[in-house]
């Protein structure tokens, strides 16, 4: 995967969905978690993502620090309010992800594979890091509906410190 992103990233048209496709690794985010994601949503200063609409509803998702560097590095650049903007559009989420996926993948062992997976290799890799599964749902914000989840009211340390060591194992693998 890494090197095929790296491939794409060649082309200036890709580098976006490329950059996204990264952050859906390195967060276990959905996919329209992180092309919708508003800079209001990212509380940097604090390892997180406070999503206002996931398919959970509002949620905090921690995150590691390749991630945190990265968004610090991309608000620099950028004036709108997506982190990812559409081409033509300042203020409108990118728009191309879907296309570009196909067309990036084609022809290749990945063809067949979602973006949907990534959020799934997240915890996968997660669980072989030694995470356990009520970690790994905070992370991937599955934790509204378990047991445990009404004694999880904060973002805790641990949560982050598990974001960081997984996107970090994430990051080495994709570079």
């Amino acid at each position: 995967l890494g090197e095929m992103l790296r491939k794409a990233a060649e082309s200036e048209k890709y580098a976006m969905t490329v950059d996204i496709i990264r952050q859906i690794a390195l967060t276990g985010c959905r996919r329209s978690e992180v092309i919708g994601l508003m800079w209001t949503e990212a509380d940097l200063g604090a390892s997180c993502l406070r999503l206002v609409d996931s398919k959970e509803g509002a949620c905090i998702r921690p995150i590691g620090l390749p991630v945190v560097e990265y968004l610090e590095e991309r608000r620099k650049t950028q004036t709108g309010s997506y982190a990812f903007p559409g081409p033509r559009a300042e203020d409108a989420a990118f728009g191309g992800f879907p296309n570009h996926w196909k067309q990036i993948f084609k022809n290749s062992p990945l063809a067949d594979v979602t973006p949907h997976v990534l959020r799934h290799s997240f915890a996968s890799i997660a669980n072989d890091l030694g995470f356990t599964e009520v970690t790994i749902a905070a992370l991937v914000g599955h934790a509204k509906g378990s047991v445990t989840s009404k004694y999880i009211h904060t973002l805790d340390t641990a949560l982050i410190m598990a974001a960081d060591t997984i996107s970090g194992y994430i990051h080495g693998l994709l570079d």
